[in-house]
């Protein structure tokens, strides 16, 4: 990869990203149980893709939080025009993606991200399910594997349902759950054309399986005659 390729996370990312993992970590703490599990399965100092389910807006800050290595995340570019919201996506440094738009750009600098030994977390569903039960995954995220070879860690969320923060702030003590998976290695694709793109979303499948091993019969939605068990 020459030079030019090759990213370098800005420098006030850098200093503002540790401050933010702390200061969201420590609100977390105070009002959830949390429990974290599976960080054995991390690749540490190497590149891979973090694969989650999307509840709610709770999810990024959990995951980035309590993450043992930086992450890049990207999220809807909606979420950076409100209020509170947008200001801690915009100092984290987030990358904003259009929800269903093909954005070659993005895709180029993603895997450029990924090239660059840099580890990236992404939800396959494409957006938030609003709801515990999962929804059918994107193809986007075989087509990021596709490109870079990398692993990907399916990592399952209890708990950040939409009516947490309500929860918690009334002194409920909600739990909090992150299930980290160990790494998978998609199948490689050698078809073209329209098989190519069908080929995709049984990876991207594939993902959100493993990703329902992790979780509860509640959660899984779509994928729950297919979930894979880890054990």
């Amino acid at each position: 990869m020459s030079d030019t390729n090759i990213y370098h996370i800005p420098r006030r990312f850098k200093i503002i990203r540790p401050i933010a993992k702390f200061i969201f970590r420590g609100v977390f703490r105070a009002l959830a149980r949390v429990r974290i599990t599976g960080k054995e399965n991390i690749p540490y100092s190497k590149p891979y893709v973090v694969a989650m389910n999307h509840v709610s807006i709770f999810d990024p800050p959990f995951v980035g939080a309590f993450w043992p290595e930086q992450l890049e995340i990207i999220g809807a570019i909606d979420v950076f025009s409100k209020p509170g919201q947008g200001l801690v996506l915009k100092m984290y440094g987030v990358i904003p993606v259009h929800r269903g738009d093909y954005d070659r750009t993005l895709l180029t600098k993603i895997v450029s991200i990924i090239k660059s030994g840099i580890p990236l977390l992404i939800a396959p569903e494409g957006a938030r399910s609003h709801e515990p039960g999962m929804h059918r995954a994107k193809p986007g995220i075989a087509y990021i594997i596709e490109q870079t070879g990398v692993p990907v860690l399916p990592v399952g969320l209890i708990g950040t349902t939409e009516d947490f923060w309500q929860r918690a702030i009334h002194g409920q003590k909600p739990s909090l759950e992150m299930r980290i998976g160990k790494p998978i290695t998609l199948p490689h694709i050698t078809v073209k054309g329209a098989e190519k793109h069908a080929e995709r979303q049984r990876n991207a499948d594939l993902v959100m399986s493993y990703l329902a091993g992790l979780l509860p019969e509640e959660y899984r939605g779509v994928y729950a005659e297919s979930a894979i068990s880890a054990s």
